[in-house]
């Protein structure tokens, strides 16, 4: 159980900092920002005083040590959202993993943005608040979905590498 635990971690941490790449690329390529994680921990910063939805999360008031928190819990999050793929797939799929349940999971997580964080933010249910949803859309299913790529390509690296 503790080997499960451990690969759980390493796999959701991988697929979460293969999202952070993708998201570094696409800022350094093309120069679109992603989310800023300083305001995930604002909000939860927030959160924790009572306090679920803003009209701008980036308006709201600083809350102590929310760089921090929000990346704690980017990173808490998709390690999360690991256990929930393994959880369904079970110990098999981490001996021999494959690709189709790990993207399925990245497009399931999109409900997290989409109907969670986004209207949190005051960015509306599914970013409808933006200047640009479709463009905001397209760039939370592509980052999610490289999300999922990475569950599947950090399972497999262990799974090469014998952990």
């Amino acid at each position: 159980m503790m080997e499960i635990a451990g690969l759980t971690v390493l796999i959701g941490a991988g697929a979460t900092a293969a999202m952070d790449l993708w998201g570094l690329l696409v800022r350094r390529a093309y120069g679109v920002a992603g989310l800023d994680y300083r305001l995930v921990g604002r909000w939860l910063g927030h959160l924790l005083r009572g306090r679920l939805r803003h009209d701008s999360i980036a308006k709201s008031a600083s809350v102590p040590a929310e760089a921090a928190l929000g990346w704690v819990a980017h990173y808490a999050i998709g390690i999360g959202f690991a256990t929930g793929l393994i959880a369904v797939r079970g110990e098999g799929w981490l001996r021999t993993p494959t690709i189709a349940p790990a993207l399925l999971t990245g497009l399931v997580t999109l409900l997290a943005p989409f109907l969670v964080m986004q209207p949190a933010f005051g960015l509306g249910i599914a970013a409808s608040r933006t200047p640009d949803p479709a463009a905001a859309r397209l760039r939370s299913l592509i980052t999610h979905l490289v999300f999922g790529a990475g569950l599947f390509v950090s399972a497999r690296l262990l799974t090469a590498l014998h952990v």
